[in-house]
């Protein structure tokens, strides 16, 4: 492995560290130096890594090292070049390939990189594709981005090609040159996009193929089709492509696109097409393992269809199935989503398909056998069922398999654990000693249905995540399984014992009537120490749905936006977060019937101070709290993080850090108008809070920050001068360089101790700050933050 004397190349400008391989078992180490990068195989067999030594002229020669770990031997396989990347190793660890750039002189504009192989036995890496290579498309080269990769058997290396641009005519003098952008309305996108992906759009690049066995290079995915989804672990006769090709402008208003689906052939690059502008819904879990089976979800049919490559037809897979596959709670005017694809059976027989509750079995051929995995357990008991993600080496589920599951009770907000037999035999309930904990997150796991260990984190709104270890009963291991077996469980952390130093709170379900009659459900967070004797200070935070976080944990962390419940709560505040359901077109009066009613009926109990009642929202919740003080005056306080003021200037608006227009959230998405500005302006108006500021009397604090890529700051500045304007009591916190939520932790805690300042002078009558009473001018900005007491009220 010691560098030899050669040609000289362009120096790099990184030097590189130094790696150490050490072996565990025996203590014995070796270092190499100067390693810029290095890639280990998965299961040990090889190491590889790029490796920089400084010449004597201050060049530096780049070399790739093959080391093998099991005779601990380095051998340099490719020596002199600028740049070697993107090492990938085969399942076995006997092929390797990278991709290098060994030829451009420093200062050239245009570099071509090169697909390197490597074999075990040989002495050196060979040269196996360039830009001259047949099969290569004209016009394209060895894209130095993207990710190599084998076949899992080995035969075919997959790799990425891409354009050759051209380059930059340095003849031209900069100062003469015009800087615009030119918007064009037939631009697949808006140019606000395309400056946004510029970086990925210049490294655009298309899966390719190599065949060992042909000795073949093969284009597979293009600028028209350029998604494609290998199959058989890269092995299979042909893969799936997707292309919204065609279809890109109306994302602009729907928020999405319409897909072409395509066979592609992996000798050929030939692509068939299946399904022509599927409006509905495909992703890489509804292809099957081996590529056989392609499975999409249609909008209209709200069904799953089935497309077999072996008869070149699909059929309505999901017919028998009698409830909804889709979203049973959406309120918005776009089509529900389906709820997803748990995985496929081994050989493809069969496929999994969830819907709210159940998982279904369907079998892929003859009369498509459809049975509940679940039997119906989940439906009938209101419970849905989560799959323990499998393996990332496991593709499919076998019939042997016992899976475990995760279970959520959506009227009780309970979790638990179930296993059930992927061939239907067994069904076993798992209880745990508390089920009153949140959705468990899996930290490690072994393999369950061998020895039944597996470690999760649990917590609830009262006790921090901490570590359990889980072992399922061997009665449930082993069948047929009886129904219920009770988990054994090991706390192994205890890590917030300081918590019990200070009041805390507790969590539990509040359910109402809505103005209109609809029932509904919130949650109400008292102080630990409450007393009903006492009358309480209350704040509603709200967004969307938040029930089902009813054992979620909260830390006091300084906040990017929130209300920091756990923080209110202990200072001796009630915080109540309502679930809100909405009527298209209407999003104002949905948050009215809800919150206010909501409100309301928390002034009925003596412990609620129905005097001192506020509101706070960030974002969506952030829009309904400046609504709502337009349409009611019974919040003596509110707080509005990241309002829109006005929905027919912010309809055409752009979200600055995706660069798309806002138009498709009003006709589409979460502010739920459902129509155009053109076709509905009245709707757009009586959401809109600017259009019904004379009505406010509540006192208004904004943040509207001036990095805001989610909502335009200036629609916090339209609710500001609107409300100044008719001498309306209002604040506005711009917070400078800061995104839609908080991100530098200083500005969180200014913003925390604000908040605490704000709801405390209204809704408990202490003094407020500085910056309440007299603000803080722009000759003070840096010196003085006006977060003392203000000596006036």
């Amino acid at each position: 492995g010691d560098f030899a004397d050669g040609d000289e190349v362009p120096p790099v400008a990184e030097a590189g560290t130094e790696l150490v391989v050490r072996n565990l078992a025996t203590g014995a180490e070796k270092t190499f130096r100067n390693v810029n990068s290095y890639l280990l195989h998965k299961k040990g067999a090889a190491l590889v890594f790029r490796q920089t030594a400084a010449g004597r002229d201050s060049t530096a020669k780049q070399a790739v090292v093959l080391y093998d770990v099991q005779v601990a031997k380095a051998d340099t396989i490719s020596y002199g070049g600028n740049d070697f990347k993107n090492f990938a190793f085969s399942e076995d660890g006997q092929q390797l390939a990278y991709v290098a750039e060994r030829d451009a002189k420093p200062k050239e504009l245009l570099k071509f990189y090169k697909l390197w192989y490597h074999q075990s036995g040989q002495d050196s890496a060979r040269l196996l594709a360039d830009k001259s290579t047949v099969g290569m498309t004209i016009g394209m080269t060895v894209s130095e981005f993207g990710r190599l990769e084998f076949s899992k058997s080995g035969r075919r290396l997959f790799f990425n090609t891409a354009a050759i641009q051209p380059a930059k005519d340095t003849t031209l003098v900069e100062i003469d040159l015009a800087k615009l952008d030119v918007w064009h309305y037939n631009d697949d996108y808006l140019q606000t996009v395309q400056l946004t992906r510029l970086t990925r759009d210049l490294q655009q690049n298309y899966l390719a193929v190599y065949d060992f066995g042909s000795a073949s290079l093969q284009q597979l995915a293009t600028e028209k089709i350029p998604q494609v989804y290998q199959t058989g672990d890269g092995d299979g006769e042909h893969f799936i492509a997707i292309t919204d090709y065609g279809n890109r402008i109306e994302s602009q208003w729907t928020g999405n696109t319409k897909k072409d689906l395509y066979l592609i052939n992996v000798k050929t690059g030939e692509p068939r097409l299946v399904k022509k502008s599927l409006s509905g819904v495909i992703n890489p879990s509804y292809i099957s393992t081996t590529g056989n089976y392609v499975l999409w979800y249609d909008y209209k049919a709200k069904n799953y269809f089935l497309y077999s490559a072996a008869t070149d037809s699909a059929v309505n897979l999901t017919a028998k199935i009698k409830v909804k596959l889709y979203d049973e709670d959406h309120d918005s005017p776009s089509d529900p989503t389906p709820y997803g694809v748990m995985g496929w059976l081994q050989g493809d027989s069969a496929v999994f398909i969830s819907d709210r509750y159940d998982i279904w079995k369907i079998t892929t051929s003859g009369s498509y056998k459809t049975e509940s995995l679940t039997r119906n357990n989940g439906r009938s008991t209101r419970t849905t069922y989560y799959p323990l993600v499998r393996d990332n080496d496991k593709k499919f589920y076998s019939s042997a398999d016992k899976v475990l599951f995760r279970k959520f009770n959506s009227v009780s907000k309970d979790a638990g654990f179930a296993m059930i037999s992927i061939d239907g035999s067994s069904f076993t309930e798992l209880p745990v000693l508390d089920h009153k904990f949140s959705m468990p997150s899996f930290i490690a796991k072994q393999q369950v249905a061998d020895n039944g260990n597996f470690v999760v984190t649990r917590e609830s709104y009262v006790k921090s995540p901490d570590l359990y270890l889980m072992q399922v009963p061997a009665a449930a291991l082993a069948g047929p399984a009886k129904p219920t077996a009770a988990l054994m469980e090991k706390q192994l952390s205890s890590i917030n014992a300081q918590q019990k130093e200070y009041n805390w709170g507790t969590a539990e379900l509040y359910k109402w009537t809505t103005f209109k009659g609809k029932p509904s459900e919130g949650i109400i967070y008292k102080p630990e120490d409450f007393n009903p004797a006492r009358k309480y200070p209350v704040i509603l935070y709200f967004y969307e749905k938040l029930t089902d976080g009813l054992y979620g944990y909260i830390p006091p962390a300084p906040t990017p936006s929130r209300l920091n419940i756990s923080f209110f709560v202990s200072r001796g505040y009630i915080v109540f977060a309502p679930d809100i359901s909405y009527t298209i077109g209407h999003p104002a009066a949905s948050a009215y019937d809800y919150i206010v009613s909501a409100a309301k009926d928390l002034t009925r109990h003596a412990w609620v101070d129905a005097k001192n009642m506020g509101i706070q929202g960030q974002s969506w919740g952030g829009i309904q709290v400046a609504q709502l003080i337009a349409m009611t005056d019974m919040f003596k306080a509110a707080w509005a993080g990241a309002p829109v003021a006005n929905m027919t200037s912010a309809y055409g608006g752009i979200r600055w850090e995706s660069g798309v227009t806002r138009q498709f959230q009003y006709e589409q998405t979460q502010s739920r108008i459902g129509a155009t500005l053109w076709q509905k302006p009245e709707l757009y108006i009586e959401s809109s809070p600017l259009f019904h500021l004379p009505k406010v009397k509540t006192p208004l604090v904004i943040m509207a920050n001036d990095a805001d890529g989610a909502v335009p700051w200036y629609q916090g500045i339209e609710l500001f001068t609107g409300m100044r304007r008719l001498g309306k009591k209002v604040w506005m916190l711009n917070y400078n360089g800061e995104a839609h939520n908080l991100v530098q932790r200083r500005n969180r805690k200014d913003i925390q101790i604000r908040e605490q300042q704000y709801f405390d002078w209204l809704l408990k009558g202490e003094k407020p700050a500085v910056w309440i009473t007299d603000g803080v001018p722009a000759v003070k900005k840096g010196k003085d933050w006006g977060l003392n007491i203000s000596d006036s009220r």
